[in-house]
């Protein structure tokens, strides 16, 4: 059994917090070390030293900033005692913390927990302990206080971490928090997973899917950092969801990681909205070949020779030449700029294949001449003209002709119908382009020319992207890997998958490894049973989630006659307890409840979790989300709301920790009804 100490005047939490203060000191000379590192003063104007001096200055400003003490995050939670021998110059100790610390000579202080010599912390067992002989978890206060530890030989068989039990389930406020103390064995297998193949992880509430996909982040950037140089990036579904997560990769000292919606992907800002059946066509995958077909109908049959003139001799390449060369070059599955690049060179060189039968001797720069001159560029304008995907997609959606042409056999012609603008635009210049025609400006460009790739992709809630925005993600990171996370049983937009195949493949990631958490760690188990009622309707044969958290009363059914009324009190009563507070519900409800309870609107605040222990949610922003306690204001509400509104109730049902307080006067939607834990 582990042995507990949890008296903060013992000799031994003195020790111990001594070796924090300790650890403290170092981490704050390391950091002092690299703030009085400056560059020289004297600085040439070579603008190879003037970059170079660039890059240093940036890299020392984030190594300060990686070194940064948090007083409230302690810099070590844990310590491995291992057999005699097995870790030199350590006396076979070793704290593990959330960064690396050291003494001035050098000697480690504290390991960081992505250290191969930190795994057994997580893998070690009685039947395997990694030559580990102790295991020792720490309890700290809210500020940062060392104030008890426990613990587990690893000769015999030992009872659930009290520790680790109470750190999962310590009442929360703010943003949330990283779980690199908590880490469970099946988690830990896929944080530490290799960066090839790329990874997805099918999560049900509670399971960790999101901390894992940010942890496994951290590791590579420590384990592979030569192999991430093309950068790494976090997707989110919206900005609340990104506000809430934000605090965990710095916490862990990664302080560089770019954090994303998907629409703030493209660098492109969205101006206009589109009707609902628009929106939901422009993200269907066939507009990949609408598309194709639209830049490619640009290209055609020459109207003309090529005449090019130098001095009094004309050379002449007829039509029919000008036709197969665009047609080759055309079927060989080139991008559109770089062919008609590559037209402009075939036609120089026949040019210049007459000026050597005529005796000349011309050389590259002749070549460059002939195919920058203005007939090769007259002839490309009719044959291969130059176009922007502004240019393309404006003719596609205000061109009814060039659109149906486009279309063919693609789209039904409502659909074609729903596509076109009401009132076209002037231009491509004063078109006002929607979040779905940002993404197809991408697709567009990745068609037009080749783009960079990203080194690595996390993407959180991927079931519920579009086609067409998962292929703009695997564009943003074709030559990557990608850590890919969500839950099908959560789909909620009108493109929702049913199966993890059908998104890999839209991400051009069909080889990723899937793996299934199902056991979940903070949503309690009556509350993870109360929303499994909904899997048959939701996700048939889907499996119900599990919980290893039995707490009773964490589920409350209300019915009222003024929900409003009965809303408010119940908020402020729950408010009377620890930790966070989140009033759920329909987005066209949460306006007036959250204004009768002079509360903050998450959508209008990003911080509101930051700040705020009461937040009122609509749900549409609720995914991803985590509160102590959720009171959900009338469930039929939020299924009426939106086709898929069981599946959004779903997700309602699941942010809460430690109590769930369904409150509502209208009748419960079917599955739902029949609970008897009235209150």
């Amino acid at each position: 059994m582990p042995a507990h100490a949890t008296t903060v005047g013992s000799a031994e939490i003195s020790r111990e917090a001594g070796y924090l203060d300790r650890a403290r000191e170092a981490l704050r000379r390391m950091r002092a070390d690299v703030v009085g590192t400056e560059t020289p003063e004297h600085v040439s104007s070579d603008s190879d030293e003037v970059w170079f001096n660039t890059m240093y200055r940036l890299a020392r400003a984030r190594r300060r900033e990686e070194l940064t003490d948090l007083p409230e995050v302690p810099l070590f939670f844990g310590r491995l005692d291992y057999e005699p021998g097995t870790v030199a110059e350590s006396d076979d100790r070793i704290y593990i913390g959330r960064r690396h610390v050291r003494d001035e000579a050098g000697t480690p202080l504290v390991v960081d927990w992505r250290a191969p010599v930190s795994t057994p912390f997580y893998r070690a067992t009685t039947q395997d302990p990694h030559r580990v002989r102790l295991r020792r978890r720490y309890g700290f206060s809210d500020l940062g206080q060392l104030t008890a530890y426990e613990d587990e030989p690893l000769d015999h068989p030992a009872a659930e971490s009290a520790l680790v039990a109470a750190e999962i389930e310590r009442p929360r406020s703010g943003p949330m928090r990283d779980i690199v103390a908590t880490i469970q064995p099946e988690q830990d297998t896929l944080v530490r997973a290799p960066l090839r193949p790329s990874l997805c992880v099918q999560g049900a509430p509670g399971t960790g899917k999101t901390a894992v996909g940010l942890h496994r982040l951290a590791y590579l950037l420590y384990t592979e950092p030569e192999r991430l140089t093309g950068g790494v990036t976090v997707v989110g579904p919206n900005r609340s969801f990104l506000s809430y997560i934000r605090h965990v990769l710095p916490a862990l000292g990664e302080v560089s990681v770019r954090q994303r919606t998907v629409e703030e992907i493209f660098e492109r800002t969205v101006t206009g909205a589109d009707p609902a059946g628009a929106a939901r066509i422009k993200g269907d995958a066939r507009m990949a070949d609408l598309l194709r077909r639209a830049l490619w109908l640009h290209v055609r049959e020459p109207a003309d020779d090529l005449v090019y003139l130098q001095g009094s001799t004309r050379y002449r390449v007829d039509r029919g030449r000008v036709a197969r060369i665009v047609a080759d070059i055309r079927d060989s599955g080139t991008r559109y700029a770089p062919g008609r690049e590559a037209v402009a060179q075939r036609l120089a060189h026949l040019v210049l294949v007459q000026m050597e039968r005529r005796g000349a001797t011309p050389d590259d720069r002749d070549h460059a001449a002939v195919a920058r001159s203005r007939p090769v560029k007259q002839v490309l304008e009719t044959v291969w003209p130059r176009l922007t995907p502004e240019q393309v997609l404006f003719r596609l959606l205000s061109d009814r002709e060039f659109l149906a042409v486009a279309g063919e056999d693609l789209l039904l012609d409502r659909e074609q119908a729903e596509l076109l603008w009401a009132k076209p635009y002037r231009s491509a210049r004063s078109a006002k382009w929607s979040a779905a025609d940002v993404v197809l400006l991408d697709e567009l460009a990745g068609l037009t020319d080749r783009t960079a790739s990203l080194s690595h992709l996390v993407v959180d809630e991927a079931q519920d992207l579009s086609p067409m925005q998962c292929r703009a993600l695997g564009r943003l990171c074709a030559a990557g890997s990608m850590t890919v996370l969500g839950d099908i049983a959560q789909g909620t937009s009108p493109w929702a998958a049913d199966d993890w195949a059908t998104v890999l493949g839209h991400l051009g990631q069909p080889d990723t490894e899937l793996h299934v958490l199902d056991r979940g760690f903070r949503v309690p188990e009556e509350i993870i049973g109360y929303a499994a009622r909904l899997l048959p309707h939701i996700a048939p044969g889907h499996p119900a989630p599990t919980s290893v958290r039995r707490s009773a009363g964490a589920l409350r059914v209300t019915a009222t006659d003024d929900l409003a009324a009965t809303v408010a009190r119940e908020c402020r009563r729950h408010l009377d307890g620890d930790g966070s507070v989140g009033l759920i519900a329909a987005d066209d409800d949460i306006v007036a409840l959250c204004a009768a309870l002079d509360a903050t609107l998450l959508g209008r605040d990003e911080n509101a979790m930051e700040t705020d222990r009461l937040v009122c949610v609509p749900a549409s922003l609720a995914k991803g989300l985590e509160f102590d306690v959720v009171v959900l204001a009338e469930p039929a509400r939020i299924v009426a709301a939106e086709p898929r509104g069981l599946n959004r109730l779903y997700v309602a049902l699941t942010r809460a920790v430690s109590v769930l307080h369904v409150i509502h006067a209208e009748p419960l939607p079917a599955a739902l009804a029949g609970d008897d834990r009235s209150g």
